[in-house]
């Protein structure tokens, strides 16, 4: 088990002394020497490529007096001699097919003498650096996190020059960043885990290439490091794998504080092997970079292995009954509890969308309630602009959010009110689906059509949504970042829904802003949380993502799905490429949970969750349906997945709460204390139950395409093919689970998966049954049919 040590961390700007042995200059780097790695021509050829980003790689053995630096050797050759100690070094370096890309398997081993606190580092320094590049460290660094910094712990309060400015620059927490004043160190360190895939890479505008290095999480020494650090002049840049971990700051929610870690001690025969691969390729831009790193991603550490723990059935089943019992009525009005307490959030977790698969049930009395809880939201919580507030308490009383007493208006989130106009016209879509059109009532209509309105007026006048807005008058109360990630998705419905096209081309409007801005020039998304400031986060990207498929579906045009194709990849670096290992007594490794999948939060907030807030990320589905690159489906399958492993079942407690409720925890990374890796929060989340219960309605079980060899179980079941024709296809589904499975299945043929997916699709597929730890036989027609079950 390796021994779990700290997150990601920070170079203090004030923690080097005068006692403390400069480490190598960058200039004094060679390039590997093709004789070095015992693999002749191939080393060779990985230096060239290196050389083509004026790179080098180079081995150094560095020593430490606690977290302090007193002396690093480099290697010059394979043999290093300090004193009565012999280091060597063995090499192994092969070509990764296909990839432009080498992997090298580099073993250190101490063969004379003894050493202390030290550690072993593989460094790739680049000259002719540009502090234009974009460096990007997937789940926690993008561009560098290179952007004014503020506060010095979670969720800060905002600047006054924040308020009312549109020329503010984008702002975050306090994160480890690359320096944006030349008068300060530039370096990040990070664990391993701290990321979502242990893996360094950057983009040369000027070379117009890219870069990227994986590397494992560990080795028999605990978790390995990442750094990076640019020189005094900005000129060079360093990336760095070290063995084991060593910062000098552990980061926290927007915060730093001392680093424990500890390099180790060497006795004579020891030894350590560190894996890595190497990927140097041409790239026109960053989005070319996003999609090489997910092609890549799982190269190193190999694909998932998901387990089938809970059907999606299952889990629907117990979703709904939680959301069932917490149905109540407070002085504000009548709703499902989006959270633990009867307060009432609108939006992002959870308010106005758990209600959607409540509505889905198709039950009286949960339409209903339903219904109650949208006249709730459409009469207290609308402002005079056509916004919505988006907090209310349980006493009635309307709360501003990201409040300055400078400024008293109320305030609130413009991520929230785009998910409002998404939710609100699905719930409308899926009431016509049903044959409830007649339950819908004019207000509702009223206040979906506002909002529309209300999004559309803002964006003619300013031309963006920025992040808070006043309900009242419809200002923006703060700007920039992504935070209006959805709405485009929600214009787009509503422009279908009220056969508005002037929407739609707002919808086009801002969807092609946030691409060109935001994942073009920055490459990252951001400020789609109500705890975050304006930092790179999970919840943006795939709201964009939503909102490209929206478009892509109601324009048929295809370059909304070439920017899809972009924004899944950025979706996948906040998604955990692998299986960390946990330590050995925490609740994760106790269930032997395989974490693949989970989904990073922010660069703030640096902890995985149980799926994306708050979405069944059916658009991915789309996508996979729309390309037909397994990718796609592979990466909501590992969501899915990683899901079902955060939830409470017997024998698998992960909550205090009742059997099928779940939490937002999943920690790989020590931002919270060395305690909290590997351990569930014991409490429970409404927003992690809702995309549950979302991911079983809107995703399909099974997916196949008969006699095209395509079949995808995104379900807790395995499924193989029996035989096969042009018309049909005869499968076998087997449930080694403890629960029956009512699997969902959507089967159509390649032209026919061509055209988009209606919001409401999932009310027309077919279900089999399948018994707990049991098998059935099922064919399956090219037009959808399910027979033949045996």
């Amino acid at each position: 088990m390796l021994d779990r040590r700290h997150c990601l961390s920070l170079l203090a700007a004030a923690g080097v002394g005068a006692k403390i042995a400069l480490e190598p200059t960058i200039s004094r780097a060679q390039p590997l020497d093709a004789g070095a790695a015992g693999a002749g021509g191939q080393a060779e050829r990985l230096s060239r490529s290196l050389r083509e980003l004026h790179g080098s790689l180079r081995v150094l053995i560095r020593k430490y007096e606690g977290t302090t630096l007193r002396q690093a050797q480099e290697f010059d050759g394979d043999t290093l001699t300090d004193g009565p100690r012999q280091w060597q070094l063995e090499w192994e370096t092969r070509r990764v097919p296909d990839d432009h890309g080498w992997e090298v398997t580099l073993t250190c081993t101490l063969e004379k003498g003894e050493a202390e606190q030290t550690a072993i580092s593989v460094d790739f320094p680049f000259r002719n650096w540009e502090t234009a590049n974009y460096v990007m460290i997937p789940g926690i660094v993008y561009n560098g996190n290179r952007y004014r910094a503020i506060g010095d712990g979670y969720n800060p309060d905002y600047p006054v020059d924040m308020y009312y400015n549109p020329r503010t620059p984008l702002t975050i927490s306090n994160n480890p960043r690359l320096a944006s004043d030349v008068a300060m160190p530039s370096r990040i360190e990070l664990e391993t885990c701290s990321t979502a895939a242990p893996a360094m890479s950057f983009f040369s505008p000027k070379l117009r290439k890219g870069w990227i290095v994986l590397t494992e999480q560990g080795t028999r020494l605990g978790n390995s490091g990442l750094s990076v650090e640019e020189s005094a002049s900005r000129a060079s840049c360093e990336f760095r794998i070290s063995a084991p971990v060593v910062r000098q700051q552990v980061a926290g929610f927007g915060d730093f504080r001392p680093s424990e870690d500890r390099a180790s001690n060497w006795a004579p025969g020891d030894s350590v092997s560190i894996r890595f691969r190497v990927f140097t390729f041409d790239a026109d831009g960053i989005p070319a970079v996003l999609q090489k790193f997910m092609d890549v991603r799982k190269s190193l550490t190999g694909p998932t292995t998901p387990r089938n723990l809970l059907p999606m059935s299952k889990l629907a089943e117990l979703g709904t009954d939680i959301c069932r019992g917490n149905f109540t009525e407070t002085k504000a009005g009548r709703y499902y509890l989006p959270e633990n307490s009867k307060h009432f959030q609108l939006g992002w977790v959870s308010g106005m969308i758990n209600t959607y698969p409540m509505l889905a049930l198709n039950d009286p009395t949960e339409r209903g309630r339903v219904s109650e809880e949208l006249d709730f939201v459409c009469s207290r919580m609308k402002g005079r602009s056509g916004f919505f507030y988006g907090f209310i308490s349980e006493d009635d009383a309307i709360r501003s959010e990201k409040a300055h007493p400078d400024f008293p208006a109320v305030q609130a989130m413009v991520r929230k009110n785009g998910d409002v106009l998404f939710w609100l016209i699905k719930h409308l879509m899926l009431l016509k689906a049903q044959g409830h059109g007649g339950a819908i009532k004019e207000s509702w209509e009223l206040a979906a059509g506002g909002l529309a309105t209300a999004f559309t007026r803002i964006w003619r006048k300013h031309g963006g949504f920025g992040q808070y807005i006043v309900p009242e008058t419809g200002d923006i109360a703060v700007y920039n970042s992504t935070a209006g990630a959805i709405a485009p998705a929600g214009l787009a419905l509503a422009a279908e829904y009220f056969h508005c096209p002037d929407w739609l081309a707002v919808a086009e409007e801002a969807a092609e802003f946030y691409y060109a801005r935001d994942i073009k020039s920055r490459g990252f998304t951001s400020g789609a949380c109500a705890d975050i400031s304006q930092d790179a986060d999970s919840e943006s990207a795939f709201g964009l993502l939503e909102s490209f498929m929206a478009l892509y579906q109601y324009t048929g045009k295809r370059g909304w799905l070439d920017r899809a194709k972009v924004q899944a990849a950025l979706c996948s670096s906040w998604t955990l490429a692998y299986d960390p290992l946990f330590p050995a007594d925490s609740d994760i490794a106790q269930l032997n949970g395989r974490m693949a999948g989970a989904v990073w939060a922010s660069s703030q907030n640096k902890h995985a969750a149980p799926g994306v807030c708050t979405s069944s990320a059916d658009h991915l589905f789309k996508l996979y349906r729309a390309t037909g690159k397994k990718k796609y489906a592979e990466l909501i399958r590992d969501i899915q997945h990683a899901h079902a492993e955060a939830v409470n079942m017997p024998g698998h407690i992960t909550t205090d709460y009742l059997i099928g409720s779940s939490m937002e925890r999943i920690q790989p990374s020590d931002a919270e204390g060395k305690g909290a890796v590997g351990n569930f929060i014991k409490t429970r989340n409404s927003w992690t139950e809702t995309n549950g219960i979302l991911m079983a309605l809107e995703l399909p079980g099974i997916y196949v395409r008969p006699g095209e060899g395509v079949l995808f179980p995104f379900d807790h079941v395995e499924a193989e093919y029996v035989r096969e024709s042009r018309h049909a296809a005869v499968v076998r589904l087997t449930n080694d689970t403890a629960y029956a499975a009512r699997v969902s299945v959507l089967a159509e043929t390649a032209h026919q998966s061509a055209r988009p997916l209606g919001y409401t699709a999932f009310l027309g597929w077919p279900r089999v049954e399948v018994p707990a730890g049991g098998v059935v036989t099922m064919r399956v027609t090219r037009d959808g049919k399910v027979t033949g079950q045996a």
